[in-house]
């Protein structure tokens, strides 16, 4: 068969089988990700089926649907808002970078691998994936809930703090000097505080050049612009998925309103290609050796990303629902985690540390979304079953009635209370 007829009929039912796919979990009111997730897994590497014709489009989309995810995400804010949200919520940063690193660091020095790996592991436990919350925010309706700003926050700086994470491993990687490793991470800082300065100050020159009455023409650009922006961001040691954000930022407005409208439909579909091609290049075989500690980390890391997030919407004074909401959506590892780890892989640092690294990740951005919608409810449950034992021990008042009690924390359980505003029914605060 002809090469492009087999291209067109992989392709073809790779889309058929991600709407497939799409609507069955939309039938259960669950995000499709984990199922796409496992079809690549299906039909990659070692899988059922492993695919030809198909995979260097599929991997080019899946690069298109992390930009596209970071975009969009910019969009829904302005620069404003993000230098607000960036001054307030350092602290936070610096939470999570110690509470997520560590884990990662102590497990590769436990594992005896050294002090080079270790820096690369705790990348790995330390970034979430920015992607695959993007669409868990969507997915679930979550993109004006009070606690997503405190969120895109701490991916914010996560992804910046990239610009200087990433010279740091390649030159270790290497072992390059100190000269030649300044030199790269000061490049790094200067494109990424050039850039951001860009976005902040000149978003509404960009906004007024990108505008344009024709849906067409506005697609055009700002889909070009973007691209061309992440591509020279990555060309520069600078995460593409920044460069994205930051021009998804600088657009406000209108301009921002229609880009956002018509790069949607393109949003989802390449953002569905990414996750199958994140399975596809993970050989099931190489799963079971390192299960183990790789589910430890996990377990570990989850917890201590949920804690980040509700300190963090803690501080940010967000309801305690949206305390729980905004720890476990920040629980999903993703792209970052398996470019640091490629390189890593490529430099033979370890040989252990990809497949420990893959399966790591393959557990999180499955158990990720699960965390983002059953956090909350679990917690609430769990504080209304305490509630209920501590108020079954209080004793009978001296006229025989019950001593009552009333703590943030019964708001907090009680149905009324509005997850979205931090009140209730009935305008409690």
């Amino acid at each position: 068969m002809h090469s492009s007829a087999v291209f067109l009929i992989e392709f073809g039912a790779i889309i058929l089988g991600l709407g497939l796919l799409g609507r069955f979990a939309g039938r259960f009111q669950f995000s499709p990700i984990p199922l796409y997730l496992l079809a690549g897994l299906a039909f990659g590497e070692g899988g059922l089926l492993p695919l030809g014709a198909s995979e260097e489009f599929v991997a080019i989309g899946a690069e298109i649907g992390v930009i596209l995810l970071l975009l969009m995400l910019g969009l829904e804010y302005t620069a404003s808002d993000l230098v607000s949200n960036l001054k307030t919520q350092y602290p936070a940063g610096l939470v999570d970078a110690a509470l997520n690193a560590v884990p990662g660091a102590v497990m590769a020095l436990l594992l005896g691998w050294g002090p080079v790996a270790a820096v690369v592991l705790a990348g790995v436990t330390w970034i979430s994936s920015s992607g695959v919350i993007a669409k868990v925010l969507g997915d679930l309706g979550r993109l004006g809930n009070r606690e997503t700003p405190v969120i895109l926050s701490i991916l914010v700086l996560e992804d910046l703090s990239m610009a200087v994470y990433l010279p740091i491993v390649t030159a270790l990687l290497a072992g390059a000097g100190l000269a030649a490793g300044s030199a790269t991470l000061a490049i790094a800082l200067g494109v990424a505080g050039l850039v951001l300065l860009l976005a902040v100050r000149y978003g509404r020159h960009i906004s007024r050049f990108v505008s344009s009455d024709d849906p067409e023409k506005l697609l055009l650009v700002v889909l070009g612009l973007t691209l061309v922006v992440a591509g020279l961001a990555q060309q520069l040691q600078v995460s593409a998925a920044v460069g994205a954000f930051l021009v998804g930022i600088a657009l406000s407005g209108e301009v921002a309103e229609g880009a956002h409208n018509l790069l949607a439909p393109l949003r989802d579909l390449f953002a569905a290609v990414f996750f199958v091609f994140f399975g596809l290049h993970t050989d099931p075989a190489s799963i079971p050796p390192v299960l183990l500690p790789a589910l430890a980390l996990a377990v570990v890391t989850a917890c201590t990303k949920i804690a980040t997030g509700y300190w963090a919407a803690k501080r940010a004074g967000v309801s305690v629902k949206g305390r729980w909401r905004a720890g476990g959506t920040l629980v999903a590892r993703g792209e970052f985690s398996i470019v640091i780890a490629g390189l890593a892989v490529t430099a033979g640092i370890e040989p252990s540390l990809g497949p420990l690294a893959t399966a790591y990740v393959l557990i999180l951005v499955i158990v990720g979304p699960l965390t983002a919608r059953y956090t909350e409810p679990l917690a609430t449950r769990v504080t209304r079953w305490r509630t209920g034992r501590s108020a079954a021990a209080v004793p009978a008042g001296p006229e025989g009635g019950e001593v009552p009690a009333e703590s943030a924390t019964d708001a907090a359980a009680d149905p009324a209370y509005d997850a979205v505003d931090g009140r209730d029914v009935l305008g409690r605060s």
